[in-house]
């Protein structure tokens, strides 16, 4: 991005939020880790500056409460906590996304199942996100499909393209733009609704994965274009 600017990332102690940390903060993005335990936020920050110092990144990361973080935020808040707490977060956090544009990320696993979903009543997570906070605070389906290891281990480029989906055309060519600023490409996927297939396609992922009878873990989903004919 041509400006630097500040990404909250909720939930930024857990393995996703830790990883998109990495990659946007190697990319040049200043981040703001939030939690609910801001000691905890603060400790990870230095974690993970110290590791991209390590090489050779002038990385800009700080640790803070929820809140905090969200104030922080330029424009993208990034949710990436437990669907358990998908709706309680955002119910406590409200008032303060006014003027953001909230990117979530969260999929809704069944408990005890990962290779399965337990889609909300509004059809997916994404959905949910925009009818809980309403149409005046944009939200924005992406990077459901990334696996966490993927994107910790920094010295492999991220194996898979990006599903952008939400009602905000302008909102989703601002967290496309985002995306690719880690080096991968990430498409317009359509309106919200959409991330009723986005969301669904993780479990599938997770099932391939860690399958016996595949050769390779950590998969993403790539779209391929046709071939030029010669």
């Amino acid at each position: 991005m041509s400006v630097v600017t500040t990404v909250a990332i909720l939930g930024g102690t857990g393995p996703q939020g830790k990883g998109l940390a990495l990659r946007l903060a190697q990319a040049g993005v200043h981040i703001v880790l939030g939690s609910r335990d801001a000691s905890k936020a603060q400790q990870t920050a230095i974690e993970l500056t110290e590791q991209l110092n390590s090489l050779g990144v002038n990385a800009q990361i700080t640790g803070a409460d929820m809140v905090t973080a969200t104030e922080t935020a330029d424009d993208f808040v990034i949710l990436s906590v437990p669907y358990a707490g998908h709706d309680e977060t955002l119910k406590a956090l409200a008032p303060t996304l006014a003027g953001k544009t909230l990117v979530d990320i969260v999929v809704p696993l069944a408990p005890g199942n990962p290779k399965a979903v337990e889609m909300p009543l509004e059809g997916s997570v994404t959905e949910a996100a925009q009818a809980l906070l309403g149409d005046d605070i944009p939200v924005v389906g992406a990077l459901h499909n990334v696996s966490a290891i993927t994107l910790n281990d920094l010295s492999r480029p991220i194996n898979c393209d990006i599903l952008v989906c939400g009602n905000d055309l302008a909102a989703k060519k601002r967290v496309i733009q985002l995306c690719q600023t880690m080096g991968t490409q990430a498409y317009n996927a359509g309106l919200a609704e959409s991330a009723r297939c986005i969301e669904a396609l993780t479990p599938i992922l997770i099932r391939l994965n860690i399958s016996k009878d595949v050769p390779f873990s950590h998969a993403g989903v790539r779209i391929c274009p046709p071939e030029q004919a010669h």
